[in-house]
């Protein structure tokens, strides 16, 4: 009798089902911090300098695991990171909602932006490495990241609509309970296996790091990430003091800023079908200049929130569409590459949010958020440096 052997199976429609789940939940790390701001200050007694210095922490924090999980990926698979992620997440919600001190409070956002970077690079790595074409790589991190939108839409939409009712321990608990779902899916799933015959990836980090090409991507993505966090982090409490919004109100305007960002990932995934790459992210960055510009002019609620809206909108190609050229030019190292560039973004993630809350703490937040145009600015000079060799990239 013939012994038959069968391969794993592997299932790419729970993978990618997975990888959102996973999105979701990051969506819901990144807005937190911003959605809870206002409310924790409150409770615990601190000011703008002080909640700089929690998303330095956090993005610290996911720097970290950015760059030593990228690597481990390749190695080791991207299962247990994305486990682990889950797992880390829904212990930092349950630190965050006990946190009395600025120091509990402290600790459970360095967890969080650990279990955030897990999910978030490896996630995005998978999907990436399903897709061979360049356009339809770019498009399924598009895509992706609109699930990143409904996560980082839904806490302050939840946080507006329930605060009162429910209050806030409530709201971080059912979302410690979303963030075990992506866990426990991948527990069951199979993973493509790993490339074989390879160097090692802590010499292909070192090679890949000086690489020209991955140091501009990863520099775009540097200013690109900051200036998402600093809106994402700074938008509710900008309308709260200067607008005069109620806390209620302002998470409803940062709930419309995901929602565009959301929106824009959606059009941008079937632009991307068709459009160039590089193209999109220059019209982009112009458009968040512009948006940057609407916020700090106005002098009305409405008219600061359709400049958020703006931002929203012209922030949501830029991250997704870089990542989408560095995964088609270095496919056979996606996990370490990714890993190098979150790592790269992740610096502005962290220092840039940080430097508007100094100046914020000096100048007033009308002077720290003029930071996002120079940001938008650095991204058009940087995207016209990756344009300039005309090799490979300018065709994407």
């Amino acid at each position: 009798m013939t012994r038959i052997q069968t391969e794993p199976v592997i299932r790419r429609g729970w993978l990618i089902f997975g990888s959102n789940a996973a999105m979701v939940v990051y969506g819901v790390v990144l807005a937190l911090l911003g959605s809870i701001l206002p409310l924790m200050g409150e409770r615990i007694h601190f000011d703008l300098a002080q909640a700089g210095n929690l998303f330095l922490g956090m993005n610290f924090s996911m720097l970290v695991s950015m760059l030593s999980l990228g690597v481990l990926m390749d190695w080791l698979g991207k299962k247990p990171i994305l486990v682990g992620g889950s797992l880390a997440v829904a212990v930092s919600l349950l630190l965050i909602s006990g946190a009395s001190s600025y120091r509990a409070l402290l600790w459970g956002v360095l967890l969080l932006g650990i279990g955030g970077g897990a999910l978030n690079g490896a996630a995005n790595t998978l999907v990436a490495d399903f897709e061979r074409d360049p356009r339809g790589k770019a498009s399924a991190l598009n895509l992706l990241g609109v699930y990143f939108g409904i996560g980082a839409l839904s806490l302050p939409f939840i946080m507006g609509a329930g605060l009162k009712g429910l209050g806030l321990a409530p709201i971080l608990y059912l979302a410690l309970v979303f963030s075990l779902v992506p866990g426990f899916v991948f527990l069951g799933l199979t993973f493509p296996p790993l490339p074989t015959n390879r160097t090692s990836p802590w010499a292909e980090a070192v090679q890949l790091i000086r690489n020209p090409l991955v140091l501009l991507l990863g520099f775009l993505l540097f200013f690109e990430s900051g200036n998402e966090f600093i809106v994402g982090g700074y938008a509710s409490t900008y309308f709260k003091s200067r607008m005069g919004s109620s806390i209620s109100g302002a998470s409803y305007i940062l709930a419309g800023y995901w929602l565009a960002l959301m929106l824009g990932r959606v059009i941008s995934s079937r632009l991307l079908l068709r459009a160039n790459s590089l193209t999109l992210v220059r019209v982009s960055a112009v458009g968040s200049a512009v948006g940057g510009m609407v916020l700090l002019m106005a002098t009305s609620a409405p008219l600061a929130t359709a400049g958020v809206v703006l931002l929203g909108l012209s922030f949501a190609s830029i991250f997704p569409t870089t990542l989408g050229m560095a995964g088609s030019r270095f496919e056979a190292c996606s996990g370490t590459v990714f890993g190098i560039l979150f790592g790269i973004a992740l610096s502005g993630g962290m220092t840039l949010p940080w430097a508007v809350g100094q100046i914020s703490a000096r100048q007033g937040l009308h002077a720290g958020l003029s930071l996002v145009i120079a940001n938008s600015l650095m991204i058009l000079i940087l995207q016209h440096y990756i344009q300039a060799p005309k090799k490979g990239l300018s065709k994407s």
